[in-house]
């Protein structure tokens, strides 16, 4: 099952300098990555190819970082192609609570990574529906 790491951090100048560098020393690539402001502070949200690795480094350093299951599928890069997706997960009733997304253009496909509360089920639900889940090791390394 794929992991991202989730870092919450004072939102002020320097903080992702010091968190890529730190992955950077330890060889750990940033695959994707988002930061939601609210304020003060912020969550940073890292798509990394070692995650559990990112994520002691990280803590390590003195950083309030975690591990979040995350449900990664493959969708077509078109329109409607997530609105696929999104109405099979709100039939069902179920809660996309973080999101993002990038494209693999040479596929014309794109990758949705969301967070949901029970991944195993959502994952075979979309699986049932015909969309091509990816593996952690897959998606660590697109």
């Amino acid at each position: 099952m794929p992991h991202q790491v989730s870092v919450f951090a004072e939102n002020r100048p320097g903080k992702i300098s010091r968190i890529t560098e730190l992955l950077s020393e330890n060889g750990i690539n940033i695959r994707a990555i988002t930061i939601s402001d609210s304020g003060d502070y912020g969550i940073i949200k890292l798509l990394l190819d070692k995650p559990q690795q990112g994520n002691e480094c990280l803590k390590n350093a003195g950083f309030a970082s975690t591990l979040k299951d995350i449900v990664a599928i493959k969708i077509d890069d078109s329109p409607g192609g997530l609105h696929k997706a999104a109405a099979l997960l709100a039939g069902e009733n179920i809660n996309v609570e973080d999101a993002y997304g990038f494209t693999i253009r040479e596929k014309n496909q794109a990758v949705f990574v969301f967070q949901v509360a029970d991944v195993p089920h959502t994952e075979k639900l979309l699986k049932n529906a015909g969309f091509e889940i990816i593996s952690d090791s897959e998606l660590y390394f697109i």
